[in-house]
């Protein structure tokens, strides 16, 4: 799992995919925090993408950085704990004017049961559980 983090650090922004009816959304992140052991992403509760999380929690997430990219397929499980919410706000700071532990909008999310592939044209795919 660090590999998998330390990769979409790296990139710096990644593209979330949820499902909204029977419509595939895609959008831009670029939150990524490891609490716990656990790779964790973090939106706001106002934002349609947690009301897609909320009806259908099976996400993937794809970065690419050079000759290589990344997908991340798995379940989000969100974390109500303010703890979570704080490491992830201690790990991005500029949020804190947008969001407060605690504040009943920050939401954060673990994956649960996810498989990573990291592959590139040359080599061959590197798979990660989690």
């Amino acid at each position: 799992m660090n590999e998998v983090y330390d990769y979409l650090k790296k990139c710096g922004t990644y593209y979330l995919a949820t499902v909204e009816n029977d419509q595939p959304r895609v959008r831009p992140f670029g939150t990524v925090c490891l609490f716990e052991n656990k790779l964790y992403i973090q939106t706001g509760k106002s934002k349609d993408v947690a009301k897609q999380i909320a009806n259908s929690p099976k996400v993937e997430i794809c970065a690419c950085t050079g000759p290589t990219w990344i997908r991340v397929a798995g379940t989000l499980v969100e974390d109500e704990r303010i703890e979570a919410q704080e490491a992830m706000l201690n790990d991005y700071p500029s949020l804190k004017n947008t969001y407060q532990a605690g504040d009943g909008n920050t939401v954060v999310y673990y994956f649960k049961e996810a498989t990573a592939t990291l592959s590139s044209f040359n080599d061959e795919p590197k798979v990660y559980h989690f």
